[in-house]
């Protein structure tokens, strides 16, 4: 069957992270955290114990936190080729990792409020089952962390960039998830050295101060996630070698000067660049787009052509 005319011109905008790996890791967390909530409310319920409820209800937010990964993989899977989104849906795991990073900020001005007035009221603790609780915590949380990292492991922990011709990007959603079960860890882990140090020490003071320490460290992580998820969102662009380098691959051409140019992200390993050329000789766009051959990244490019005439001063 024949081509349409403008078929040859045309290309696709899917541009979101291709990976059902994360999304069945992130769905094999769920699962994991459901059950070890339903087991450990359950047995608060029947023992009457405070910390095992307390810790079951716990993993319920994070069950809702962990949801927002899997709502984002599935949303940019389903609407990958919805014309509506002009540039596809890549940037919908930035836009998960962006609002979990909130959640873990929520979750750490929680914890250092919680620490602050525990070490200015100490509460009466149960040391046996409060142990018990974090062991159990720290266990389902490594795991949980051990299956997501996995899943990142292919994707290294840095981006592409123009100019750089590897091809690990990072899945900002997956990541996301893996601070909230490392975050969770973190909070076990030290709970468990806070309460031994109580039981065996009588060191209350100990279980607060932790907690502010845990609260520290999971604000650090929640703003690294933010810092790089509201860049992709705001459209921030490369480093200004990595735009230079695109310049460059243009005006080696002596007769091409780059008078506009504009890179941004428009998913994981993929870019967007709208260049304006002025030249004394103009050539098909598809000549321009050859130049920059050398930088496989840039998946949509536009490429806007201007004649210099001899009055134009170009190349004075």
């Amino acid at each position: 069957m024949a081509l349409h005319p403008l078929q040859q011109w045309q290309h696709g905008h899917d541009f979101h992270l291709q990976t059902r790996d994360g999304e069945r890791r992130t769905l094999l967390v769920i699962w994991l955290t459901g059950v070890t909530m339903l087991v450990e409310v359950a047995a608060g319920y029947l023992s009457g114990s405070m910390a095992l409820l307390a810790d079951g209800w716990h993993m319920g937010t994070h069950m809702a936190a962990l949801s927002i990964s899997l709502f984002a993989y599935r949303y940019a899977r389903k609407h990958a080729r919805n014309p509506r989104y002009s540039f596809g849906t890549g940037k919908v795991g930035a836009l998960g990792g962006f609002a979990s990073a909130m959640a873990l900020a929520v979750v750490a001005l929680l914890m250092g409020v919680e620490s602050l007035h525990r070490l200015v009221q100490p509460e009466q603790i149960h040391f046996d089952e409060a142990i018990l609780v974090a062991v159990l915590g720290l266990g389902v949380n490594l795991l949980s962390a051990w299956l997501l990292y996995g899943g990142q492991e292919p994707h290294h922990h840095h981006d592409v960039e123009p100019g750089h011709h590897h091809h690990h990007h990072q899945d900002h959603n997956l990541r996301a998830a893996y601070l909230h079960v490392l975050a969770d860890a973190l909070t076990s882990l030290l709970a468990i050295i806070a309460l031994t140090a109580g039981k065996y020490l009588g060191w209350i003071w100990m279980d607060a101060l932790m907690g502010l320490v845990g609260a520290y460290l999971i604000t650090r992580w929640g703003i690294g996630l933010l810092r790089e998820t509201s860049a992709v969102l705001l459209d921030r662009g490369p480093s200004p070698a990595n735009v230079q380098a695109i310049r460059e691959a243009i005006e080696a051409d002596a007769d091409n000067e780059v008078a506009d140019l504009h890179v941004w992200r428009l998913g994981p390993g993929h870019f967007a660049a709208i260049i304006s050329v002025v030249t004394h000789h103009p050539q098909d766009p598809g000549h321009y787009k050859a130049l920059l051959s050398d930088h496989p990244e840039l998946s949509h490019i536009t490429v806007e052509v201007n004649r210099c005439d001899e009055a134009c001063g170009m190349g004075a």
